[in-house]
């Protein structure tokens, strides 16, 4: 697994923009990403699912973290 996508305090759509970038690079397998806002939260799980990838959400001390699977 490579590092996370942090995208804690960026305002949408900027952190559905770099998952998109991390899922298209990867093509498949895991990818973390990270948020701090519910609205990136359901944009990001949104545009994964939208593209054929699995979403787990955690709930985090700073936020929220997903990890995306295909």
């Amino acid at each position: 697994m490579s590092e996370p996508v942090d995208c804690r305090g960026l305002a949408c759509p900027e952190p559905v923009l770099l998952a998109r970038q991390a899922m298209q690079k990867a093509g498949a397998g895991t990818i973390t990403v990270l948020v701090s806002s519910g609205v990136a939260r359901d944009n990001v799980s949104r545009a994964a699912r939208q593209m054929g990838w699995t979403v787990a959400v955690e709930d985090d001390a700073e936020g929220y973290v997903l990890t995306l699977s295909k």
